[in-house]
């Protein structure tokens, strides 16, 4: 029997700035007066305009200060904050008496030991569970992620596995005239998700039909790369179609066509991704992105414990997409 859904949960930073917000801070900022001209005005008609985005969560106390750290205190920032909120959102998930391993995502920042430990440690686990860590999967992690717990659970009957994607893109921010920059700038927030994997007979919703797509040749479109001690994200004008058609040669192996749930990644990725598959609205992630922004690979998971919040049952196919290149898909399904 495949591994079923037990819990689902995520957790934000308390405070949150709409974009508008951002643009009236940004343009006042050192950091962002020393840009060209028109790297201004990109940002300004990007934290203006529709966006498709409302507001996003920081885990700090003010933009000014997100911009102005070093990468000393960047990798500080990334080490308490992804322990705090992988925490909270693992403890919301988590049953009273714990679990058997822990799995962790996560792509803006790096760790050794890896967060795994951290987020352990933090939230009471005993000494003994079964530890991982997935780095270097970008936005596209949580379901590959899954999928090792969900191995994981079916090799360990009667055991329960965590998977925990934690981003803080704020303490991967970047400013410089690149335009992939620029727009990471204006799309990315931070954020994590839970869930628990169990192998009970009883019934729920199941994961299964996991695969994947590389496509190394586009690598370059869409990547972190270490600029002067700090992660920039490299991020391409052909990622949209890139995404979408990739979504949509995995879609294209289903059989019965089934509501897709979707990284959240931004506007122009989500209208590209309809474009490829008409029938699907991508209501979840388009909710996930309005109120949270991108928050990398958390995203997927955010917009699933939207869908679940309904009453219907009908089966879910969910993807995620980034870094390398690669997608992600799965199937979700109630018994």
């Amino acid at each position: 029997m495949s591994p079923r859904l037990s819990s689902i949960a995520t957790a934000f930073p308390e405070r949150s700035w709409t974009q508008r917000e951002c643009w009236d801070i940004l343009k006042s900022s050192t950091t962002v007066g020393k840009l060209k001209s028109r790297s201004v005005q990109l940002l300004e008609k990007v934290l203006t305009g529709d966006s498709g985005i409302e507001k996003r969560h920081f885990a700090t106390a003010s933009i000014e200060h997100v911009l102005s750290r070093n990468a000393q205190t960047l990798s500080e920032t990334y080490e308490s904050e992804a322990t705090a909120l992988g925490t909270a959102a693992l403890l919301k998930a988590m049953p009273a008496d714990g679990v058997d391993a822990l799995f962790v995502c996560s792509c803006t920042g790096y760790l050794c030991p890896g967060l795994s430990s951290h987020i352990a440690e933090k939230a009471g686990l005993r000494p003994n569970i079964s530890l991982l860590d997935h780095t270097g999967a970008g936005c596209g992690a949580a379901i590959p992620t899954i999928r090792a717990a969900c191995n994981y659970v079916a090799a360990n009957p009667g055991h329960r596995a965590a998977v925990v994607a934690v981003e803080i893109c704020s303490a991967a921010f970047y400013v410089n005239d690149d335009p992939g920059v620029l727009i990471s700038l204006c799309l990315f927030a931070d954020g994590a998700a839970a869930v628990v994997l169990d192998s009970e007979s009883k019934a729920g919703w199941r994961f299964s039909g996991f695969q994947t797509l590389h496509i190394p040749e586009q690598r370059e479109k869409i990547r972190f790369v270490n600029r002067d001690g700090y992660l920039c994200n490299q991020l391409d004008r052909a990622v949209p179609d890139l995404a979408a058609s990739a979504v949509k040669k995995l879609y294209s192996t289903t059989v019965s066509q089934p509501r897709v749930i979707s990284h959240s990644a931004g506007r122009d990725v989500l209208n590209a991704i309809r474009s490829k598959l008409p029938h699907q609205d991508l209501a979840e992630a388009a909710e996930t992105l309005r109120l949270r922004g991108n928050v990398s690979s958390p995203s997927v998971l955010i917009a699933l414990e939207n869908a679940l919040t309904r009453s219907s049952t009908e089966p879910l196919w969910l993807t995620s997409f980034g870094a390398g290149f690669s997608a992600h898909s799965c199937h979700l399904t109630h018994d």
